[in-house]
């Protein structure tokens, strides 16, 4: 089994969006008996809550399912479970790396590092932003190329 985790600042909009998408994704593929799927946050600030409500709402907009999100933080743990610790930004990535104290075996990497044509590589905060559309659509293009290096990374899966 593939283990995927998403991760970033608080884990109620960008990282629970990532989860719900790329579980829709993989679902519509017919892998989700191959892949494992969560969402952490570096910070402890939303320990048990749902998803932003911006974020639930452009989900539902898009018919895309979010039942069940509770907001966690990531753990040193993660960085040896998962074998894709997959950011939102570059920030996440320093502060998951100060997580696992470089003992990680996991792959870190941000959601955008998939997309080549991608100038900006960092996703921004729709918390911060308001801007849960363009998260969006950043999050579906990332996570549409982050299949595509496990099917291609992982051929038993298939292209």
């Amino acid at each position: 089994m593939i283990k995927v985790l998403f991760v970033c600042l608080g884990n109620i909009c960008r990282s629970p969006m990532a989860e719900a998408m790329f579980r829709d994704l993989v679902k519509r593929e017919g892998l989700e008996h191959a892949i494992e799927i969560d969402s952490a946050g570096t910070g402890d600030w939303h320990i048990g809550n749902p998803p932003h409500d911006g974020t639930k709402e452009i989900l539902k907009k898009h018919q895309v399912i979010a039942d069940g999100l509770v907001a966690r933080q990531m753990k040193d743990s993660d960085l040896d479970h998962f074998h894709y610790i997959v950011a939102m930004d570059a920030s996440n990535i320093e502060n998951i790396e100060k997580i696992g104290k470089g003992n990680q075996t996991s792959r870190i990497v941000r959601l955008l590092d998939y997309v080549e044509d991608q100038q900006d590589k960092d996703i921004p905060d729709p918390y911060y932003t308001g801007n849960f559309e363009e998260t969006y659509e950043l999050v579906k293009k990332g996570c549409i190329h982050l299949l595509k290096e496990i099917r291609s990374s992982h051929t038993t899966l298939g292209k």
